[in-house]
C-alpha cells in the first residue's frame, strides 16, 4: 500500500477481519514458564502494523519513530523478564494501530495525530473497523495478561510491572529523567524502586514526564491497581536504550532497583 492509500479491511458476514494468516498474533509471551514472582509487560514493544491497514498513509521512516513504538522497552523488558525469571506479555502491534495502555473511551486510543503527525488511515473510521482493532488486537493482549494473573500458579505473582520509554526532548524542551516511575495511590514499588535509583545517581521522575494520575497508565491501572497487586509502570529515556549496549546497561540499572523494591514487599 502506498503511503497516501487508506486501509482496507476485508468484508466479513460478521466483524471486518484485521489480522490475516502472515499477521502474528497480537501478542508474543517471553519466559512463559518462568517462576519469577513478577509479571512483566510491554504495550508499545512494536511499531508493526496488520497487513489490512497497511502503513495508515504514513512514509515508511514514520513508523520507527516514537509515535509508532516505544524505542528500546521491548528490548530492556526482555533482559528483566530473563533476569528475574518472570513471564513478559508483549504487544504485537503499534499503537497506531491501537493503544493498548488507554481506555477505549480516549481519544487517544485510536489516535488521529500523534506529536503532530497526522495519521490519515485513523481518521474517519465506522464503529465497526475500531471494533475490529479493540478486538483483534487490544482484547487477546489484556486478556492474556488476566490469564496468567489468574492462573493459581505458585508461587502467586506480588508484583506486575509496564515497561515503556520516553523521547528525550518534547514541544522543544529535553527531558532530564533518565528513569522514571509512574504511579498512582499505591507506593508499595513506586517508592523503593525510585529510592534506589536516587541513591545511584539516577536523575529520577516522579510522575513526569507523564502521570498515572493523567490517564497514562491503563495497563496497570486494570491488572494492577483493580487487583490491589503492588504495581508500576517504569519509563527510561529512549535515547539511553535505542542500541544493545545501552539497552543492557540500563536493564541492569532498573532491575537493581526493582530487586530492591521487590525485596521491600511482605513474603
Amino acid at each position: 500500500m502506498s503511503a497516501g492509500a487508506e486501509p482496507v479491511l476485508k468484508e466479513t458476514d460478521g466483524p471486518p477481519v484485521l489480522l490475516g494468516p502472515a499477521d502474528p498474533p497480537p501478542f508474543t509471551v517471553a519466559n512463559a514458564g518462568g517462576v519469577g514472582r513478577v509479571l512483566f509487560v510491554c504495550d508499545h514493544a512494536s511499531n508493526r502494523l496488520p497487513a489490512a491497514l497497511g502503513t495508515l498513509g504514513l512514509a515508511g521512516d514514520r513508523l520507527q519513530e516514537h509515535i509508532a513504538w516505544d524505542i528500546g522497552a521491548a528490548a530492556v523488558a526482555d533482559i528483566l523478564s530473563d533476569r528475574f525469571d518472570a513471564p513478559l506479555v508483549k504487544s504485537s502491534y503499534s499503537r497506531l494501530a491501537i493503544d493498548c495502555n488507554r481506555n477505549l473511551t480516549d481519544e487517544t486510543s485510536i489516535p488521529e495525530a500523534s506529536d503532530g503527525v497526522a495519521i490519515p488511515g485513523n481518521r474517519n473510521l465506522d464503529g465497526a473497523e475500531a471494533a475490529a482493532r479493540a478486538a483483534q488486537i487490544m482484547a487477546p493482549y489484556h486478556t492474556e495478561i488476566e490469564r496468567l494473573l489468574d492462573s493459581g500458579r505458585a508461587p502467586p505473582f506480588h508484583a506486575f510491572v509496564s515497561v515503556h520509554s520516553f523521547t528525550p526532548v518534547f514541544g522543544g524542551r529535553p527531558r532530564p529523567w533518565q528513569v522514571s516511575a509512574l504511579w498512582n495511590r499505591d507506593g508499595r514499588l513506586a517508592l523503593p524502586f525510585m529510592a534506589a535509583l536516587a541513591a545511584r545517581g539516577v536523575t529520577v521522575g516522579d510522575n513526569q514526564p507523564y502521570s498515572a494520575r493523567n490517564n497514562f497508565g491503563y495497563t496497570v491501572h486494570r491488572h494492577g491497581e483493580l487487583r490491589d497487586l503492588p504495581h508500576l509502570l517504569v519509563e527510561i529515556r529512549q535515547d539511553l536504550i535505542a542500541d544493545g549496549e545501552g539497552a543492557a546497561y540500563w536493564a541492569a540499572i532498573v532491575g537493581d532497583a526493582l530487586a530492591a523494591a521487590f525485596d521491600s514487599l511482605p513474603p
